[in-house]
């Protein structure tokens, strides 16, 4: 998957932009400059093509607070992406801070697409011309603020993607240790390997890169893919530990399965359950390996409170199969691969569509879904309509009487009676005459 990345000035509208393509609000946005700092990802689907995208801080040719750092995380988001979105202020004319980003972006050899925002009317979008001075054959004009422009926005990033520079993935089953630093990712592969083929170190930030290693396990091949240790964004200071966010974020994308990987001596903290998110968001199986258990005293009297403990701390993936492992002493090793491939064969399954409605009848017969204002909830068919991770599609009288929490109350019965540990489900919700 290629990457894109929006650069441009503070109070271009990059935020909005970024929250209009992903379709989602994951950017903060507010009229204050230089509100996002870090680099934020999201992935964009259009026309069958999907895209990593990045958002960055506003770059100003002045001196300020975080000033060098944004230019900093902007350049690395520039060497990270295959095409560039270089975003300005259709109201205000060029300034230095324009001028400094197009420099940089010269400089880049990349392609760049201008995308002139703020043009919400005719008027404003005959000043379009006016933007080719910057030296760029694509200049698109856009409103953010009033969703105009992003057809033809999403056309010319998808024309530019140049889909045969893509790294042809084989077809091998692929799973990722992720983690905070330290936690013993590289540890646990060579164990599971039963050789030192990957460089071991306490020395945190060891791994740069997400490094792939091949191996077969009773008669199969699978790739396993150890990525560099997730700090908290707020501590990725060094420039080689962005590009290595990024590599993680990508090893999660071209995953079936992730091992989020706990140090046991340190316990779970708030960090944990972000990383664990990065799965969920894109959508893949997900195994908790509770590493370094060699060190815990007492384990048994230990072992029910970390249960505890995970399942209330983790409730948002509680479908996740949780293992207790030693990778120094190989303790519970060998419940890592059989963990990881019922995980991978429940993101794969399919479900009877016959059997699906019989579940789904039987959960409104138990529980009716609650009325709003006189009007209540119709499930009039089921089926399956994806896998990896299983999609079920929901047919219904109106879409909008879709509650949360019965949404959550079908999600367990189909869990109930379906084998769908370790992996994720979507439910979706359509009206009936819906295309």
């Amino acid at each position: 998957m290629q990457t894109v990345c929006l650069i441009g000035k503070s109070n271009v509208g990059k935020s909005t932009i970024f929250n209009r393509l992903i379709k989602e609000k994951k950017a903060i946005i507010m009229d204050t400059p230089n509100i996002t700092r870090d680099r934020i990802y999201g992935i964009v689907n259009y026309k069958n093509k999907s895209f990593h995208l990045i958002n960055t801080g506003g770059i100003t040719a002045e001196n300020c607070d975080f000033g060098k750092e944004i230019i900093v995380q902007a350049q690395i988001a520039i060497d990270e992406s295959d095409v560039i979105l270089f975003v300005v202020d259709g109201l205000t004319e060029l300034d230095n801070d324009d001028i400094l980003v197009n420099n940089i972006l010269h400089k880049s050899n990349k392609k760049v697409i201008i995308v002139v925002n703020k043009l919400d009317n005719k008027t404003r979008q005959n000043n379009l011309y006016n933007y080719y001075e910057l030296g760029f054959e694509s200049v698109v004009g856009v409103s953010a603020e009033h969703n105009i422009g992003f057809t033809k926005l999403l056309d010319m990033i998808v024309e530019n993607i140049d889909e045969s520079s893509e790294i042809i993935d084989d077809d091998t089953i692929k799973f990722c240790f992720i983690g905070r630093p330290n936690v013993g990712k590289s540890s646990l592969i060579n164990a599971l390997l039963n050789e030192n083929r990957l460089i071991v170190s306490k020395i945190a930030g060891t791994t740069r890169d997400a490094i792939d290693t091949k191996f077969k396990y009773n008669g199969l091949e699978y790739t396993a893919i150890d990525t560099a240790g997730l700090r908290k964004k707020g501590k990725i200071y060094e420039n080689i530990e962005k590009y290595s966010f990024m590599r993680s974020m990508k090893a999660i994308d071209r995953s079936d399965v992730c091992v989020l990987v706990i140090n046991a001596e340190e316990g779970i903290i708030e960090h944990d359950k972000h990383i664990a998110s990065y799965t969920i968001d894109a959508g893949k199986a997900l195994v908790i390996a509770v590493n370094k258990w060699d060190t815990i005293k007492n384990s048994n009297e230990v072992f029910k409170k970390w249960k505890q403990k995970i399942e209330l701390e983790f409730d948002f993936a509680d479908y996740a199969k949780v293992i207790f492992v030693s990778a120094k002493t190989k303790k519970r090793i060998g419940e890592l691969m059989p963990a990881i491939i019922k995980s991978f064969i429940n993101y794969s399954k399919e479900l009877p569509t016959s059997i699906l409605n019989d579940v789904i009848i039987e959960a409104v017969s138990m529980h009716n879904p609650p009325s709003f204002k006189g009007k209540r909830l119709k499930i009039y068919f089921t089926h399956q309509t994806g896998f990896k991770p299983p999609k079920i599609t929901f047919e219904v009288n109106n879409k909008n009487l879709v509650h949360f929490s019965y949404k959550r109350y079908l999600e367990n019965e189909l869990r109930k009676s379906f084998d769908l540990e370790g992996t994720p489900i979507i439910l979706q919700f359509k009206n009936k005459n819906d295309d």
